[in-house]
């Protein structure tokens, strides 16, 4: 859907910047763009995709590369609400017209982060809430349900950590 967006806006010179490549949800993101510019005749700008952090600091840090790289870019999907803040900043910055000059679609619809970007964000909306209370109740019918005969179940343990 953002890179549908975004050529349906007239970008053409569309950066990908995502989270880790181990990471699955990076990997998806990163072979549905590739695979949808190839099927427009495009490729990523920068002829790569740019995998990081799930960070605001990744997202500063890879604008500014592809900018020295590719400065013709006039879009960014970004894997994340976090990267696309930390681009937006990155192009504010720079003085850049988002989105007169370049466009940028994030990930997740987390409204800390994009409706507190400067311009607001452009996002994918995941219906997170929904995906938590889905595991929750998972968690609570597993928790819930009583180990079968012989089956084994695994110890845990408590990581005591900052937090408490």
């Amino acid at each position: 859907m953002a890179v549908e967006h975004l050529l349906a806006t007239g970008r053409t010179r569309i950066a990908h910047v995502t989270g880790p490549a181990h990471h699955a949800a990076a990997q998806d993101r990163a072979r549905h763009t590739v695979e949808l510019l190839e099927h427009s005749s495009l490729e990523v700008a920068t002829g790569r995709v740019h995998f990081g952090e799930w960070s605001e600091a990744w997202g500063r840090s890879a604008a500014e590369a592809v900018l020295r790289v590719a400065p013709d870019t006039d879009a960014f999907f970004c894997g994340n609400d976090q990267i696309a803040r930390g681009v937006a900043d990155t192009l504010r910055e720079n003085g850049v017209d988002v989105p007169g000059k370049v466009a940028i679609v994030g990930y997740d619809n987390w409204d800390v982060m994009a409706l507190a970007s400067r311009p607001p964000l452009t996002t994918i909306d995941t219906d997170l809430a929904e995906i938590g209370r889905q595991a929750a109740l998972r968690l609570l019918d597993a928790i819930g349900s009583r180990p079968e005969p012989g089956r084994h179940t695994v110890p845990c343990r408590l990581v005591v950590r900052e937090s408490s």
